[in-house]
């Protein structure tokens, strides 16, 4: 695999005390891989813009708008904890994840008729929606131009867990507004959705690295997990408010989106309070938030998630015992804590 060339090095490195890192010491060295990603993605549109003009362009300001990054970075780990030394050997499909990450994301805004994220205008806001389509398009295509470098049994995984996304997409849409919506129906959404990129990542990171195929498989689980507790916490934060959401409080209540609280709510309430919640995620706006958050509290599906969360994030955890202590399991152990702390 050709190095990526012109690109600042990770000016970091964390040190282990004892068998635990320092907070302060992940957090430089996550900073750092961030703004090192976040380097690479602005050459790469930098040298596309070139190429293919106002497509590069405005489809590139959404892939530059921001984010946590964590799919590279997890790419990247996985790689280091896989025992993989040349970043520029995983480089490409960190930053292929982060592409077709950014391209779903465009499409679900056009699908949620949506005008901001993380603060700025969505793509369809700027240029319409048939011009977005089309930039989500070229999204996709330049991520499976970098994974594609890898080898077959590398690109299957990407191709296989992108279509598994498009599936997910399908079925979600099924359930809009389906009061009917089990859980089992729901983990199968965000399996797909969520989880399944990011287990696809760190098993693809196993491969490049050519590890076993136990510690592929673990690495595989380990996202499975991460991802689950990933989505179930920004179910929580979109009905709790948080201003790092980068979207308005209860976008996906208004959007007729099945989350988990509202899934287990529906299920755990009967009588009047079961009807008023259907009524209420029927017919939802901000003079009813108070209303619908009693009722989750009601039947404890509030706690109930948060439960869920700890649960999976100590799977993942779990799945990590299998790989010698190092500096890349102690910071993907500390992506586990942040993911946590969301919530908190």
């Amino acid at each position: 695999m050709p190095a990526l060339e012109g690109r600042p090095p990770l000016v970091k490195k964390a040190t282990l005390v004892g068998c635990f890192m320092e907070d302060s010491i992940a957090l430089d060295y996550l900073q750092d891989m961030r703004e090192l990603i976040n380097a690479n993605l602005e050459s790469i549109i930098i040298e596309k813009r070139a190429i293919y003009g106002e497509v590069a362009e405005l489809s590139g300001r959404i892939l530059l708008a921001g984010g946590k990054r964590l799919r590279p970075i997890l790419a990247i780990l996985a790689y280091e904890l896989a025992g993989g030394q040349d970043i520029d050997e995983i480089m490409p499909l960190a930053l292929a994840s982060e592409f077709i990450h950014t391209a779903t994301l465009v499409h679900d805004d056009i699908n949620d008729e949506s005008l901001t994220r993380r603060g700025q205008e969505t793509l369809q806001a700027l240029v319409g929606q048939p011009k977005a389509i089309i930039g989500g398009d070229w999204l996709f295509v330049q991520g499976f131009g970098l994974g594609g470098r890898y080898r077959k049994e590398i690109v299957d995984v990407m191709a296989n867990y992108s279509s598994r996304l498009a599936s997910a997409e399908f079925s979600q849409l099924d359930h809009v507004l389906d009061l009917s919506t089990s859980p089992e129906d729901y983990l199968q959404i965000v399996r797909g959705k969520t989880a399944g990129p990011f287990a696809a990542g760190c098993k693809s990171a196993g491969l490049v690295a050519n590890v076993s195929e136990i510690e592929c498989n673990a690495l595989f689980e380990f996202g499975i997990e991460l991802g689950i507790a990933f989505q179930l916490v920004d179910d929580l934060l979109d009905i709790r408010g948080d201003e790092r959401m980068g979207k308005p409080r209860g976008s996906d209540v208004y959007e007729g989106k099945m989350t988990l609280p509202l899934i287990h709510a529906l299920t755990l309430l009967h009588g009047e309070q079961r009807i008023r919640l259907a009524e209420i995620i029927r017919c939802f706006d901000d003079s009813l938030f108070d209303e619908l958050i009693s009722l989750l509290e009601s039947a404890e599906s509030l706690k109930y998630s948060v439960i869920l969360i700890n649960n999976h994030l100590e799977r993942a955890i779990n799945h990590l015992d299998i790989f010698k202590d190092c500096e890349a399991k102690q910071l993907l152990k500390h992506v586990v804590t942040m993911v946590q702390d969301r919530h908190s």
